[in-house]
């Protein structure tokens, strides 16, 4: 699966931060089950790349499948071998970025400032990831949509959840990742999925046509 086709199908970023290789899979499965089809694990999370493997080796090409929390320029490769296609960074590095478009993999890296949104651009990045987003707000946004490519793909990431949604994509959102209102360590593959299913609906809800690019 693209990263075009994911915001087409759901522009929705499951953010399992300190999930553990056992509970990767269930939690995953539940999610997918329920309609994400991108689904982060951060390297800051108790041996990621087992999780990572674990998750590609079961839901393969149906859904998109990376790392969060990419810092350095040698764990894309980390990466990229235990299967994972997309990488997300709280920053905007670009060597990461760089690294990750040579790898062939899907690069979201964060931006705070324009400066950092065209430089990413500028490195290849696919997307771009405004975070933190609650510090920013909708309003921060509106005004960078209004010099940023009409195109691009930008998700808020951090303190999003179903009551903030409505006022990000008015302010021109193309989707989100959520993090700890889906996720938390230890929350049983039900109670996430029921989670989801009511960000899903809030997405739903006031979702427009959401403009989506996809580089090779």
């Amino acid at each position: 699966m693209t990263l075009n086709e994911v915001l087409v199908a759901l522009p929705l970023v499951a953010i399992l931060r300190g999930i553990t290789p056992a509970e990767a899979v269930p939690v995953s499965i539940a999610l997918y089950d329920i309609g994400f089809r991108c689904i982060e694990v951060p390297l800051n999370s108790p041996d990621p790349l087992e999780s990572i493997a674990a998750i590609s080796a079961h839901l393969g090409d149906r859904a998109l499948i990376g790392a969060g929390t990419v810092l350095r320029v040698d764990d894309v490769a980390r990466v990229a071998k235990a299967g994972g296609r997309i990488i997300i960074s709280p920053n905007c590095n670009v060597d990461v970025i760089a690294a990750t478009k040579a790898a062939g993999l899907f690069s979201l890296p964060a931006f705070f400032t324009p400066t950092e949104a065209f430089s990413a651009l500028a490195a290849g990045a696919d997307g771009l990831k405004l975070f933190p987003a609650e510090v920013a707000g909708p309003v921060a946004l509106k005004a960078m949509r209004a010099v940023l490519p009409p195109q691009c793909p930008v998700l808020p990431v951090g303190g999003v959840d179903a009551d903030t949604i409505a006022d990000y994509l008015a302010a021109g959102a193309s989707g989100f990742g959520i993090g700890s209102s889906l996720y938390a360590p230890g929350r049983d593959p039900a109670d996430v999925a029921r989670r989801g299913s009511a960000l899903i609906a809030a997405f739903l809800q006031h979702a427009h046509h959401l403009p989506t690019v996809d580089r090779p």
